[in-house]
Order: C-alpha cells, then sequence, then structure tokens
C-alpha cells in the first residue's frame, strides 16, 4: 500500500513537471479533450444520466424491465430490473452502463453481487460512436460497418456467459459487505423535487467525465512528445490512454485491416480514460475496480480473436 501511495505522489509530480516544460502540449491537449467532451459527449450523455435517473426514482422503470425483463433477464440470468442497466450498457455508451448499474444498487433494485456481475459486460461503446466516429470518420471504409458493430455487440455477450460463472468480484471485491452497507444516505430518501435532483446529479457526474477526457487528453498530448519509434508505445500504448483520439490517432499512422483490428480491440477494452470515469460513477458503491480491469481486458481479447477470424474468413 505504501509502494503504492509513493508510485502515485511520483507520477503525479513527473505530470506536473511536464505540464510546466511544455504548456503548448498541454494547452493543445486540453483544447482537444475540452471540444471532444463539449460538442460530442455533454449534448449525448447528459439526456440520459437525467432521464434515467427520473425513470429510476419515478419508479417509471418499472415499465420498462415489465418487457425487457423476460428476454434479457434470461439471456444474461439477470434479475428485471437489472436487464435495464443490460440496455442502457449497450445503446448509451460509456460510462453509462456503470452509472445506470450505481443508482440500481443504490437504489436497492439490484444486489451487490449482481450490479459487480453487470459492471463486467454492461459498459461498452454506444453504436452511434461505432457508426459515426469509428467507421465513417476515421476507418472510412463501410466494408467495416457491421463487422463493427456485430464484433463489439457479441464480444461482451460471449464475455459474459464466462463471467457469470467466474464472478470475479466474489474474489476481488468487497464480498462480506451488504447490500446495505453501500447505501449513501440521501439515495434512499425521497425527494420532494425529483427533478431538480436528477438534473443536479447529471451535471455532476458529466462534469467529472469531462474532467477525466480532459486530463488524459492532455496525458496523451505530453505521451507523444519522446516520438518513440516502438510499435507498441505507438499503437498500444498511446491510444489506450483515451480511445476518442486514440482511434484518430491509430487511422493517422494505420490503415486497412491492422487500423481495423487496433479500432476494435481498443474500443473493446475502453482506455484508462474509461476505467477512471467507471470508478468515478462506482464510487460510494462498494464496488471494486479492479474485478472490471480484468474483465475488460478479457472481452477486449475476446474481440481480438473475433476480428481475426473475420478477417481470415473474408
Amino acid at each position: 500500500m505504501l509502494m503504492k501511495l509513493r508510485l502515485v505522489k511520483a507520477s503525479v509530480i513527473v505530470l506536473f513537471t511536464l505540464m510546466l516544460l511544455f504548456p503548448a502540449k498541454v494547452f493543445e491537449g486540453a483544447c482537444n479533450g475540452l471540444m471532444l467532451w463539449f460538442h460530442s459527449v455533454l449534448p449525448t450523455l447528459l439526456p440520459f444520466m437525467i432521464l434515467s435517473g427520473i425513470l429510476i426514482k419515478t419508479r417509471a422503470i418499472h415499465w420498462i424491465v415489465r418487457i425487457s425483463g423476460p428476454l434479457l433477464g434470461r439471456i444474461f440470468h439477470v434479475s428485471d430490473y437489472a436487464t435495464f442497466a443490460v440496455i442502457t450498457g449497450f445503446l448509451c455508451g460509456y460510462p453509462m452502463g456503470s452509472r445506470i448499474t450505481s443508482d440500481l444498487l443504490r437504489e436497492g433494485h439490484i444486489s451487490l453481487d449482481e450490479a459487480g456481475y453487470l459492471l463486467s459486460f454492461c459498459n461498452n461503446a454506444s453504436p452511434i460512436f461505432i457508426i459515426s466516429y469509428i467507421v465513417q470518420q476515421n476507418l472510412r471504409q463501410d466494408k467495416f460497418l457491421f463487422p463493427s458493430l456485430i464484433i463489439l455487440t457479441l464480444s461482451p455477450v460471449i464475455a459474459s456467459f464466462f463471467f457469470r460463472h467466474l464472478r470475479l468480484y466474489t474474489y476481488f471485491g468487497s464480498k462480506n459487505q451488504t447490500v446495505k452497507n453501500v447505501f449513501l444516505p440521501e439515495a434512499s430518501e425521497k425527494n420532494e423535487n425529483i427533478l431538480d435532483s436528477c438534473i443536479m446529479s447529471g451535471f455532476e457526474s458529466i462534469t467529472k467525465v469531462g474532467g477525466y477526457i480532459i486530463l488524459f487528453s492532455i496525458m496523451l498530448s505530453l505521451a507523444e512528445i519522446p516520438e518513440l519509434p516502438y510499435a507498441g508505445f505507438q499503437y498500444f500504448f498511446l491510444p489506450s490512454l483515451e480511445i476518442t483520439n486514440g482511434i484518430s490517432l491509430i487511422c493517422q499512422n494505420l490503415t486497412g485491416n491492422f487500423a481495423f483490428f487496433l479500432c476494435m480491440v481498443m474500443t473493446s477494452f475502453g482506455g484508462f480514460c474509461a476505467i477512471a470515469q467507471t470508478k468515478c460513477m462506482i464510487n460510494g458503491t462498494g464496488l471494486s475496480i479492479f474485478p472490471y480491469m480484468i474483465e475488460k481486458l478479457i472481452t477486449a481479447l475476446v474481440t481480438s480473436l473475433l476480428c481475426l477470424f473475420y478477417l481470415i474468413c473474408v
């Protein structure tokens, strides 16, 4: 624990020093992150954050899960309310799956163990992001459209059958903690104005997401300074910091099947920025980020195998 604390302190000092030495790179990274958040993330995620909060607080979610529960519940072996996290996690993009899972846990709709299982496969890139940003703006090859959607949707589904039996959260999470212990006091109280509460909660979450995007965009910009010739550094480490800018970086240097393969793997993993956002969403719930990281790496491995199978077959 002491070694980990020292490593964190040293990393912060190094980052602060680099920011002082290369202010132009910091400005460039901050601008990229801010524009990405303002033009893409804010208008895309904020409405869903507010509306999902209202659905859960007013119990209107009950009508949705009555429809989704019988089908999705059987496929993924989850409760009816948990299927709402499945829907948002696959359709709304990072980090909505983790936010909805945390909200359902705080409101008492799902158990701590089920929340850990949901987190393993319900936090993914949205179809809009895959179609418009990855394929149309960066890969610019329509032949990758349907394979991208199928592979990035099928990978977490396949992985979920493995995670259902593996249950990493049981081994690495706070397994002795009960659901009652993780509820925040204000989460169980009835608010007089649910709309105001959900709006403020949505803005708080989206602001934190923006902060992480800006910070990791700065780190990505600073990491490009050495211009190291190693392929692993250029095509794996840098893009993994923040996948939106990382995918653009991959497609600037590579084309064709190799660019497609790397984009799929990075999107499936989500990047360290998405991990930090997820950690932010699950704070105070008792959920652990360590199993989530392992599960995202396993999902990325499944994605890489599906990509190889597709590329070999075509």
